[in-house]
């Protein structure tokens, strides 16, 4: 089973660094700043110095290697749960946090900040902007707090 978490976190990983690739080798959307695609729905150049929807700024080199530390730390945590973990379904999940987790460090360290480029928006409501990897996480930390919550765990003997 952790064969599947880690070849999931492995796509996850590459998909998030080609599509960042692509928006900034390609595209160039940093000096871009901003391409339309549909209604409701651009490419916008962020600069995210903060964790998740850019909460938790972390400017300067002290709080981005703390980051880095602890997204680390978190990282390793959920791949020695992959090992451990039995359920098909919750293996997917992790392996799509790990994934993602993996590949914001890479741009963490590498720019000292996360590329993000997707951008949601309804009229004048503005959504956080994201990316490859934000997308994973979002969607595998939902897919563990949906089976924790509707998926009935069988009684432990006691």
């Amino acid at each position: 089973m952790r064969r599947l978490g880690y070849a999931i976190a492995v796509l996850v990983f590459v998909l998030d660094q080609l599509a960042k690739y692509w928006v900034t080798a390609v595209l160039d959307l940093r000096d871009r700043g901003v391409v339309p695609l549909v209604r409701g729905f651009d490419l916008t150049w962020v600069e995210n110095t903060g964790v998740s929807m850019g909460l938790f700024r972390a400017d300067g080199d002290l709080g981005r290697w703390l980051l880095v530390g602890v997204t680390l730390a978190i990282a390793a945590g959920v791949a020695v749960w992959i090992a451990r973990e039995a359920s098909r379904p919750d293996t997917i999940a992790l392996g799509l946090v790990l994934g993602g987790a993996l590949g914001n460090i890479v741009d963490r360290v590498r720019y000292g900040y996360v590329v993000d480029f997707f951008h949601a928006y309804w009229h004048d409501h503005h959504f956080y902007v994201f990316n490859v990897a934000d997308a994973a996480i979002t969607v595998g930390v939902i897919l563990l707090l949906v089976r924790a919550a509707l998926v009935p765990q069988p009684a432990k003997p006691v």
